[in-house]
């Protein structure tokens, strides 16, 4: 999965940050704080503005100020609560993770999981590869239990080595309901945070939100 750079080059070769909304509110304190004080110094001592004129502009002030510290607490909390979750999720390396997901086969069965339709009188397990060419479909057991999918083609032979996306049409007689992807399971390689969403990626190279993940596991 790529991620993109935190900035992009400009034409002169050097990194242009993004706009911080911390540093507009910050500057809009300071030019309030001038504005305020310059009001002050050079009102006409006659004619002095009126204190209830007063009283709104310094609540005004001290809205501002409460702004600025307010952020800057939001973004520790935010640092804080992205340490700790990369640290639990840190546990979770190694580990196998089930999820709606492509299946890395290497030959081994692979344990997959899906529901029928409510009306389903049968389901068959599609297979599909990497250029989405159905290459095998299986009659499967009614079941939403756990069940091993063995690797074979149509012609009872073990298909190669790769990835595959499989999937479970659920029939009523010779009627098809519904399709829905099945949950398999896939050993985690790498935990990373990506636009504040923290992304698992598994052994073969499959990157999925760690929301998805409905189970863990230990690897075998």
């Amino acid at each position: 999965m790529d991620i993109l750079p935190a900035s992009q080059p400009n034409p002169t070769g050097s990194a242009v940050p993004p706009a911080s909304s911390s540093t507009t509110i910050t500057s809009d304190f300071d030019m309030f704080l001038r504005l305020l004080t310059t009001q002050m110094q050079n009102q006409d001592p006659l004619n002095p503005a009126d204190s209830t004129e007063y009283t709104a502009q310094l609540a005004t002030f001290s809205g501002v100020e409460q702004q600025v510290q307010t952020n800057d607490l939001l973004r520790e909390l935010q640092a804080s609560f992205t340490a700790m979750n990369m640290g639990q999720l840190s546990g979770w390396i190694g580990m196998e993770a089930r999820a709606e997901m492509p299946v890395d086969f290497t030959g081994e069965p692979t344990t997959i999981q899906t529901a029928p339709a409510s009306l389903a009188d049968r389901m068959e397990l599609i297979v599909r590869n990497q250029n989405g060419e159905v290459v095998a479909n299986t009659p499967i057991p009614l079941t939403d239990d756990p069940i091993e999918w063995d690797g074979l083609g149509n012609d009872g032979q073990p298909l190669p080595n790769g990835t595959y996306t499989l999937s479970a049409q659920s029939w009523l007689g010779e009627d098809i309901l519904e399709e829905r992807s099945t949950f398999v399971f896939g050993e985690i390689a790498e935990a990373q945070t990506l636009s504040g969403e923290v992304w698992l990626t598994m052994a073969n190279g499959v990157s999925i939100p760690a929301d998805n993940v409905q189970a863990l596991r230990r690897g075998s």
